[in-house]
This record gives C-alpha cells, sequence and structure tokens, in this order.
C-alpha cells in the first residue's frame, strides 16, 4: 500500500476571474523527491502555497497524510518545512541570529536543532559574519537550514538554485539526496532549471497553464529521452520487420505516430539506411535523435516563454 504525503483533488485556484491552477489530481509518495517542472506563471508557485497554506484553494480538497479538514491541515502542516521564493533573512544578523528569530517566531522548543541545521547545510563555521556578506548560495542554503528547523518529514522548496553558480547547485543537489537518503524526506523541489533536476529527482510533475500534463519516474524519462535513430517511412510496419532481421537486433520500438526508434547501431547510420534503400523502402525521415528533459519538456509545452 502507498504511503501517500500529500493528495490533491480537482484543487482548483482563480485570481478573480483567472484560472491559476485548473482541477489538480495529484499523489506525492513518502521518500521520493518530485521535480515540479513549468515555466513561469504556470502554477507551480501557487501549488507550493496551497500546500503549506499560504494560500486558499477556490474548490476541490487537498489532503496531508489522509487529513484533510481545516484544523487537521492546520495540525499535518508543522510536519511540513518550507522555502518559498526569496528566504526571508535579516541582513545585518549572522546565520545563528536568523535561526534563533525563526526557531522563537515557529515556537520550536529546542535551541540545539540551531547548530544541527547549520551543520547539514555546511554554514557551522560562518560565525558572526552577517548574511549581507554571504554569497547567492550561502543565503540559499540558509533558507534550506531554516526550512529544516522542525526536522521536517516533507520538504517543499520553491527555486533552490536559481541563480547559483555550477558548485553552488551542486552543493544544494547533494544536500537534497543526503536528506532524502539518511531521513527519509519527502521533498518536492519547483524549478525551471531543467537539467538539473534531471540529475537530483526521481520523479517529474511537468504542469502548464494550471494543469498537471504528464507525471514519470526517472526511468520513463530516460526511456523517453534515450538515444536512438529515428526513423519515419511510408511502410513503418514493413520497415520494422527488415530493420529486425537484417540488423539481428531487438531493441528497436515502433511509436504511435508511427516513428521508428532504433536503439542500436547509433554509429551506423549509413549502414541502417542502406539496408533500407536496398529492401526499396521509402525513408521520408532517419536522423539521431534523444531529449535532455529540457527538450522533452519544451516538445511537451510547444515553446518556451521567456516573460
Amino acid at each position: 500500500m502507498k504511503d501517500i504525503v500529500m493528495e490533491a483533488k480537482d484543487l482548483t485556484k482563480k485570481y478573480k476571474e483567472a484560472v491559476v491552477l485548473d482541477h489538480i489530481n495529484l499523489q506525492l509518495e513518502k521518500g521520493k523527491i518530485y521535480g515540479f517542472i513549468g515555466r513561469n506563471g504556470a502554477g507551480k508557485t501557487t501549488f507550493l502555497r496551497l500546500i503549506t497554506g499560504l494560500a486558499f484553494p477556490t474548490c476541490g480538497t487537498l489532503a496531508l497524510w489522509g487529513k484533510s479538514g481545516t484544523q487537521e491541515l492546520q495540525t499535518q502542516r508543522k510536519r511540513i518545512g518550507c522555502m518559498i521564493e526569496t528566504p526571508a533573512l535579516f541582513p545585518s544578523l549572522c546565520a545563528h541570529q536568523n535561526m534563533e528569530v525563526q526557531r522563537l517566531q515557529r515556537g520550536i522548543p529546542d535551541k540545539t536543532v540551531i547548530d544541527k541545521c547549520l551543520h547539514m547545510v555546511h554554514l557551522e563555521d560562518t560565525g558572526k559574519k552577517a548574511v549581507r556578506n554571504f554569497s547567492l548560495g550561502m543565503r540559499q542554503r540558509l533558507g534550506i537550514a531554516a526550512a529544516l528547523l522542525n526536522m521536517p518529514e516533507f520538504l517543499i522548496l520553491d527555486e533552490p538554485i536559481n541563480g547559483l553558480d555550477p558548485a553552488g547547485i551542486a552543493e544544494i543537489r547533494n544536500l537534497l539526496k543526503h536528506l532524502n537518503q539518511e531521513y527519509g524526506m519527502t521533498i518536492l523541489i519547483s524549478s525551471h532549471i531543467l537539467e538539473e533536476l534531471s540529475h537530483t529527482a526521481s520523479q517529474f510533475i511537468l504542469i502548464e497553464k494550471g494543469k498537471i500534463m504528464e507525471e514519470l519516474s526517472d526511468s520513463e524519462l530516460k526511456e523517453r529521452c534515450r538515444q536512438h535513430i529515428a526513423i519515419k517511412s511510408a511502410d513503418p510496419q514493413n520497415t520494422l520487420l527488415i530493420l529486425e532481421d537484417k540488423l539481428q537486433t531487438d531493441n528497436l520500438q515502433l511509436m504511435p505516430d508511427g516513428m521508428i526508434r532504433l536503439y542500436d547501431h547509433l554509429e551506423n547510420m549509413e549502414q541502417v539506411a542502406h539496408i533500407l534503400m536496398e529492401s526499396h523502402i521509402l525513408v521520408t525521415e532517419l536522423h539521431l535523435s534523444g531529449d535532455t528533459l529540457e527538450d522533452y519538456f519544451l516538445r511537451r509545452v510547444g515553446g518556451y516563454s521567456h516573460d
């Protein structure tokens, strides 16, 4: 039986007449890292705000650990840690002082958790250095440390690697994997840096114009983005049989649109073309293909908006 952390049923959010989230149906399972993918304005941040109680749905239901009443949701949200949009930090205070403010505001009694969280994000040696003098990566890590103060079972992060250099991105990636593996933490990461998500998440959720377009696992994504020779012909069924026979392979697939994907002989495209020509197959397309996560997303949504 699946251990469901969050379930949304027909969850809808409108601002005046604008539909921001359109009947979202989604389940998140315990212990997985979810990459929440969508262009700016797709509804990602609004959905995260609904989960954390920073906004309220127009209609539909939200359940956390199977609880969905208003009071019950409020109780269950104590098991969540979140960093949505820019971390709320005091520039003149040091890391420890910022964490102490957060601890007091949230009524967390254990003071020792501050040092533990700062150690988890590798900020234990910053001393009295003011946050205004932190790098962007350090500020992002401090924001995550604040989200970890209550040792959450479910961690929600909105664009945690936005603006970071490659070293900073690698630090955040390693931290999230550690939290997931060491503490069994369920993590939901909203990001538009798609290629990085492909190295971090185990599950992917694609959202566009407030609707969930697709959910797929890491293995499913890899299969769909796998390198192959793409072959289009006037007679796909016969082409498939010829390739199986002449190349002695079953590592190929006929797609619903009639495109054949040949997953081996990638270095021998000329041989493949020659075999089909000798077999009098009319080939209309033959090229090497295979998507990155960004390629796949753009193909699914039909282009990218930069606004």
